[in-house]
């Protein structure tokens, strides 16, 4: 967890977890605004990529996927992964503060869990998508099952309505 500092301050690491939304960059904008007061603290940036989809020889309309579309769908996703954190380190930019990024691959729950835990993170935090709870029911919500079953403390950032 948190190390101490020459100073004896605290360093601390917080996660940021980060995709495509507009609610995870606001997130990462509101930590930079009202977290990082020590320049000593770490950002790490983590993007959780969904799983390679696995299929048989043909899907139910009788299509063979070849090599070259399989290796276009996980092109596709490197492109993803590389545009959330690039713009993830712009908002990122000017900061003063040390940031590392992270890619995970899996249902976004675990990885979070799994990556805050890998590195000892003092706080994740994670945007809110607001899904009321018809919805939260059928999609599930990732900041909940963070909120739950991680091993540390984790903040769920609003964003505010228009």
């Amino acid at each position: 967890m948190a190390e101490e500092v020459m100073d004896g301050s605290k360093q601390r690491k917080i996660m940021v977890a980060v995709d495509e939304s507009e609610e995870s960059m606001y997130a990462l904008s509101w930590a930079l605004d009202f977290l990082f007061v020590q320049t000593k603290d770490t950002l790490i940036l983590l993007h959780a990529q969904p799983l390679p989809r696995v299929y048989t020889a043909t899907d139910g309309t009788g299509y063979i996927f070849t090599y070259d579309i399989m290796q276009s769908m996980e092109k596709y996703q490197k492109n993803i992964t590389e545009n959330v954190l690039e713009k993830a380190k712009r908002i990122c930019t000017g900061k003063n503060v040390c940031v590392e990024s992270r890619v995970g691959v899996g249902d976004a729950r675990d990885v979070i869990c799994e990556e805050a835990e890998k590195v000892g993170a003092d706080l994740v935090v994670i945007g809110s998508h607001g899904y009321g709870a018809l919805k939260r029911a059928f999609l599930g919500s990732v900041s909940d099952y963070c909120a739950h079953i991680g091993k540390c403390p984790v903040l769920i950032v609003k964003h505010p309505k228009k």
